[in-house]
């Protein structure tokens, strides 16, 4: 074990070890203290032929206090060289920590640059509800999927929702492959080896959990919304043209949601179609939701929807996800009521009679607990956290009217653009904004603990 003993940097200050967890309600090991993250730079080489990613991660953070030694979240890899501000560093392992001493002490306030050079075949990890996560290998390829900690199976990181930062992201991948993540596309460079390095740049900051790498033989179409923002849309071979009808309606979708959520919240937007089959669940990997096969169009809007809640403004623990599922779902009631569906109301009263014709969810167990309080780690996707998350925005909005309502969700997402946010945050927020008392909504349908009606 390696010993964290403070030790004197030269001044008055001291360091002390960072935390190796930040105490979330439902992963306390996930994350870690003392310092934040303003930015990371990943430069990843993969070869679908032998399935080993070598992986050098440079991150750029600010101490929160005087540090002696700071944790980084990473599971399985072999890390091979470690460096803060230039200076060989000390590091461990401990289960999925790497515990990193500075040669020299970091005070508080300061700015420091760690370095980490890393390599293996990166493993998979189990949810709590059973389902995968992290890196995954597909037909020829991969896909990384981080929620809620899988991110750090391919790189090392501070993996809680409540540290986004910016992200520069390099694939280095065989020619013939293409290397797709998050943002922006910077640059496709030759590197006169035989393989390709696709260089990708998010400036807005994104949870570690929502940042992607794919590796295929995908077919890329790119163009862009009608207000100018740059589509990027990746497929895999065997898969629909496109993407399918669904996702043909995507750029359509982009300028609804910034019509009823305000502007589009980042530089660009897309898609990545994976292997059917490749996982059971698709994600709203920010700014480019993965999905397992063509989607359908609900599915489509309900990731979309995310960019906006979820993605911009993000949980501050994962005990706050109906902020991004409810509200998610209901933005799949909204665009459906305004396209020749069902309505909102009408969703919300099938859901009371368990009517399958208007929701197939209606029969499900949505009532089964509060959405702000699922009973554990395995719960924070279960049918409450979508449905009757959904259904406490509609009683909202039932008590509030429609100019109330969609001026709240407006001014939510603008207010708490590219930020964190909590239940908490979010109830005291909806009573100022309709200036309305809703104690009886949280009480009943956030929070109460029976079947509301």
């Amino acid at each position: 074990m390696l010993a964290l003993a403070t030790a004197c940097t030269g001044s008055t200050v001291q360091g002390r070890p960072g935390a190796s967890g930040l105490r979330d309600p439902y992963f306390p090991k996930a994350g870690n203290g003392g310092y934040q993250v303003d930015h990371y730079r990943l430069d990843l080489a993969y070869d679908p032929g032998d399935g080993v990613l070598h992986g050098k991660a440079v991150i750029t953070a600010r101490a929160e206090q005087g540090l002696s030694s700071f944790n980084l979240d990473l599971s399985g890899l072999k890390v091979e060289d470690v460096t803060v501000q230039g200076a060989g560093a000390r590091f461990n392992r401990t289960g999925n920590e790497l515990t990193v001493r500075p040669a020299d002490d970091l005070r508080t306030g300061e700015v420091f640059r760690t370095e980490v050079a890393y390599s293996g075949k990166p493993k998979a990890l189990s949810d709590p509800d059973g389902s995968e996560e992290g890196w995954i290998p597909v037909e020829d390829g991969a896909v990384a999927v981080g929620e809620p900690v899988g991110s750090m199976t391919w790189f090392p990181g501070n993996h809680h929702p409540s540290d986004k930062a910016a992200y520069d992201v390099t694939l280095t991948v065989p020619k013939g492959y293409e290397g797709v993540s998050n943002g922006l596309l910077r640059s496709r460079t030759d590197t006169g080896d035989g393989r390709t390095a696709f260089a990708w740049h998010s400036a807005e900051p994104v949870a570690s959990y929502l940042v992607t790498a794919a590796v295929g033989k995908f077919k890329v179409a790119t163009g862009q919304t009608a207000s100018g923002l740059p589509l990027y849309t990746a497929v895999a071979p065997g898969e629909p043209e496109g993407g399918g009808p669904g996702l043909a309606r995507l750029p359509e979708m982009v300028e609804w949601g910034a019509a009823r959520f305000g502007p589009y919240p980042f530089a660009a937007a897309g898609a990545i179609v994976a292997p059917s089959q490749t996982l059971p669940y698709a994600l709203e990997t920010q700014t480019r939701p993965v999905f397992p096969g063509a989607p359908d169009e609900g599915l489509v809007l309900h990731e979309l929807a995310h960019q906006w809640f979820g993605n911009s403004v993000s949980p501050k623990t994962w005990k706050d996800m109906w902020l991004n599922e409810g509200f998610a779902t209901y933005a799949e009631w909204l665009w459906t009521e305004e396209h020749g569906g069902p309505s909102a109301q009408r969703r919300f009263e099938a859901f009371l009679a368990g009517d399958t014709s208007v929701d197939p969810g209606a029969d499900s167990d949505w009532d089964a607990f509060p959405p702000a309080a699922p009973p554990g780690p395995e719960e924070i996707s279960a049918g409450p956290v979508y449905y009757r998350g959904a259904m406490v925005l509609h009683r909202i909005r039932q008590e509030a009217g429609d100019e109330r309502f969609f001026a709240l969700l407006r001014g939510w997402v603008a207010d708490h653009r590219h930020g964190n946010a909590s239940t908490a945050d979010f109830t005291a927020y909806a009573e100022r904004k309709t200036g309305l008392d809703l104690s009886k909504v949280w009480d009943t349908w956030l929070y109460g603990k029976g079947s509301p009606r």
